[in-house]
Order: structure tokens, then C-alpha cells, then sequence
């Protein structure tokens, strides 16, 4: 198929860039490998790699579409003691600067923000007030958001500033999208009543009091892209080394706040089966690119629960096409979710697409759990709900641990993974955009 002639541009600005392979990275990625195929250029200002404080992964460059037209600039770089470090914060300034001599020097036609880092949305409201550009901000994450499990000074601080600041980044925008709609929903509820009808039901567009222009909202997941999985990547030894003997069941990604529940609920499941010698000791659990949670360490529960021996954790973050592998030589991948119901886990596509069974826990209201019921893929999986105590949680979970040694068969239908793909949300975002941008429709 000829790609369409790219004659209109998408702005995507973003600190983070390759050989970051933050979580933040592939939402803009994902979607913007497509976009020349919707006649779009992408077109990206980000930070130059040396202000960034992430150990690089070269082979992430390799997933990148050759479309992106990058820009990089600097940042203010981080000094003793370290009192800010979220380089969205840190660029601002030179993000700012950079994206007015794009607009100066090239044809942008819209603006897309994700965040976070949340800083990032604050430049939209500045580039709109300054050149009329619309923009949309992209939830990755919610703004305001629950912190029961970080009470520390750093988060509410930070969540004192996001009841001040979301409302001004917001103000003037044209288009507000996340990865569902439960991330960015609260947001138009504190900010845009009128997308909501005397039901309380949710309109798909409506206009911006603010700016009397169109209006749109969008919830598009992370996706995926199925070329991620034909790279060639050079050595990519699992963190386990040369224990074949053993059965590696595998967590791959950040360990969430409020996951803590789910884990300590497994792990004592884990425990009891051990004591009533109903576990197979050929197991080891391994949690890899955890990061810098600040709440009580994975391997601090293991010690609790007696668990020590079979359960390893490296916290740092792992070359994301080195994970990918690894997840393809698990005997199990494992996806503790959130208690909260709007969280989706992106690595649920990546973690499907390993073709290893899935032991999940996901809050019974998830839109992860009607991805894996619609890909036949949810029979280890625990649904929570606020009631679940955790005598019920832990006997949920011995119920699908003895599923999975049953040698259940394990043959889900990947075909309905279709509608979750980058592609498809590439071109729900494009649509959208046009839809509130009909002076710019493509020719």
C-alpha cells in the first residue's frame, strides 16, 4: 500500500526520547510509528540524552519508525543536594523555546502532550496563548490521583501543585486523551461539566467554554506494535543466567503503589501451598525493572512470608527488547494490576504476545481484564473488588496457581488483540484531531 503524502505535522513534545525506554517513551513511539501511513509527520521535541538520568538501552533505537523528525535540547542539569530532578521541569524553559522556533520555522498543525511528566501540559496552555495552535494532553498517568500508599512529603507536595496547576494546563485545550478514559474522566469532571448530560453520561465532544472552539475527549490504550517482536536483539541473557532447570515465573515492569495489596495476598498464597507441600519447588519468582518505589521492597515481603529463597527482584530498569525475550522464555509471566479500577497495565499486550500463560490480579472494573477475556487468556486470573478481603484474595490466588500447575491448556486467540493495536489507536487519535481541527482537513 502507497502511503499517503504527509502534509500535515503533529507536534508530539516529550522530554524523554531513545535510548530512555521509560514506560512514558512508548506511548508517543507506539502511536507514532503510524502516522505517516494517516498522512502525518511526526514530528518531535524532546531533550538531549545527556540530561538524562536513565541507563540508556541502544537497542530501543531499533523500534522506531524513520518518520520521526527529532529536535533535542537542553536541560538544566541536576545538582547536590538533588531538589529537582523531573526533567520536564528541569527542560521547561528550553522545551518552551524550542517548540515557539519549530512552530516559526515549520507548518504544525496540532500539538500533543502526554504526560506525565505533568509539567509537560503546561506548555500547551503557553504555545496556544502565544500562537492559537490547538493542543491535546495525553494521560499516561492521572494528574490527580490517589497517594494513600505514598504519604510522604514529596507527594503531596505534588499533589498540592496538581490541583493548582491542572486546571491552568487545561484551560485552553482542545482535545484531552489517556490510555482509557477512567485516567483523564475525573479531569473533565473538575474542569469541563459541560461533557457530561443531566445523567451524568459522558459526551464525546462538546466545546471549550474557554476558548468557544471545539472539543474532544479520547481513550486509546498504549497498543502494541507486532514488529517490536521480529527485532533482533544481541545478547539478551536472562537476569536468572543459565538456570534452566528452573520454572521462571516472571514479572516485568514498575511495581505499582497500590499493588502492594496483591502482592502480599500472593505471596502468602504462595506460602501456604509451600507448607502444605502443594508447591512446585521447581519455581522461582522473578520481578525485574521494578524501579525506585518508595513504599516496602518486594524482597522485604519475601522475607516476610518465608519466601526468600525463591524470589529475586532487580529493581533497575532492563533494555525493553531484552524483556520482551525474556518474557517469551517464561514458564509464567505474572501482572499485578492496581486497586484502582481505572488502571489498564500496558505490558498486558507485550506480556500476551509472549505466548506464555498469564497469572494476573486486576481490579474486577479494569479494561485489562476485558482484554484477556476476549483473547481467552483470563483463566489464572484474580478479579478484585474493594470487598475481597485478604483471606479471599489469597484463596483466589491458590485457586489459580493449582489451575496453572493442572497443565491447563494455555490457547488464546490473539485476534481480538486487533482493536488494542498502536496502529488502531494511531488512527482513533488522528480522527479525532481532525474532527476538532476542520480547517486543517486533509486534502
Amino acid at each position: 500500500m502507497t502511503k499517503p503524502k504527509k502534509n500535515k505535522t503533529l507536534l508530539i513534545i516529550y522530554p524523554h526520547w531513545h535510548p530512555a525506554n521509560l514506560a512514558g517513551v512508548q506511548r508517543p513511539r507506539l502511536i507514532g510509528n503510524y502516522l505517516s501511513e494517516l498522512g502525518w509527520q511526526p514530528r518531535v521535541l524532546t531533550v538531549d540524552e545527556k540530561y538524562f538520568e536513565e541507563i540508556p538501552d541502544p537497542d530501543f533505537y531499533n523500534a522506531f519508525s524513520p518518520d520521526f523528525v527529532v529536535t533535542r535540547v537542553a536541560a538544566f542539569p541536576i545538582i547536590k543536594p538533588r531538589l529537582i530532578g523531573d526533567i520536564g521541569l528541569r527542560a521547561f524553559w528550553q522545551l518552551y523555546k524550542g517548540a515557539l522556533k519549530i512552530i516559526r520555522e515549520e507548518h504544525i498543525h496540532f500539538i500533543w502532550l502526554p504526560i506525565p511528566s505533568f509539567y509537560n501540559a503546561l506548555l500547551g496552555r503557553l504555545l496556544y496563548e502565544k500562537t492559537k495552535i490547538n493542543y491535546g494532553i495525553d494521560y499516561i498517568d492521572p494528574w490527580i490521583r490517589d497517594i494513600t500508599n505514598q504519604r510522604n512529603l514529596r507527594a503531596v507536595l505534588s499533589q498540592w501543585l496538581a490541583k493548582i496547576l491542572e486546571p491552568i494546563a487545561l484551560k485552553k485545550v482542545s482535545l484531552i486523551s489517556g490510555v482509557d478514559t477512567a485516567y483523564y474522566r475525573p479531569a473533565l469532571q473538575r474542569n469541563f461539566l459541560n461533557f457530561f448530560d443531566k445523567n451524568g453520561k459522558l459526551k464525546a465532544e462538546s466545546t471549550n467554554p474557554y476558548t468557544l472552539t471545539k472539543m474532544a475527549h479520547l481513550g486509546m490504550p498504549y497498543g502494541f506494535d507486532p514488529n517490536d517482536h521480529k527485532l533482533t536483539i544481541r545478547d539478551a541473557i536472562p537476569p536468572w543466567g543459565k538456570e534452566i532447570n528452573r520454572k521462571i515465573w516472571l514479572y516485568a515492569g514498575a511495581f505499582l503503589p497500590n499493588s502492594h495489596l496483591f502482592l502480599q495476598a500472593f505471596f502468602k498464597a504462595v506460602a501456604n501451598l509451600r507448607k502444605q507441600g502443594n508447591w512446585d519447588e521447581d519455581i522461582k519468582l522473578w520481578f525485574i525493572g521494578t524501579g525506585s518505589y518508595p513504599s516496602k521492597r518486594i524482597i522485604t515481603y519475601a522475607e516476610d512470608f518465608g519466601l526468600r529463597d525463591i524470589v529475586e527482584e532487580r529493581r533497575e530498569r532492563l533494555p525493553y527488547l531484552h524483556v520482551l525475550n525474556w518474557l517469551s522464555r517464561a514458564d509464567t509471566v505474572l501482572i499485578f494490576g492496581s486497586t484502582e479500577p481505572h488502571y489498564t497495565a500496558s505490558k498486558t499486550f507485550q506480556a500476551l504476545l509472549s505466548q506464555r500463560p498469564l497469572l494476573t490480579c486486576f481490579h474486577l472494573q479494569s479494561s485489562a481484564l476485558n482484554i484477556l477475556d476476549s483473547c481467552n487468556a483470563s483463566q489464572f486470573s484474580v478479579r478484585y473488588t474493594p470487598e475481597n478481603n485478604t483471606l479471599e484474595l489469597e484463596s483466589n490466588f491458590k485457586r489459580v496457581i493449582l489451575q496453572r500447575f493442572a497443565k491447563t491448556k494455555w490457547q488464546p486467540n490473539l485476534i481480538p488483540l486487533k482493536q488494542y493495536s498502536a496502529e488502531y489507536s494511531a488512527k482513533k487519535l488522528i480522527s479525532r484531531i481532525e474532527q476538532i481541527n476542520p480547517k486543517e482537513t486533509i486534502i
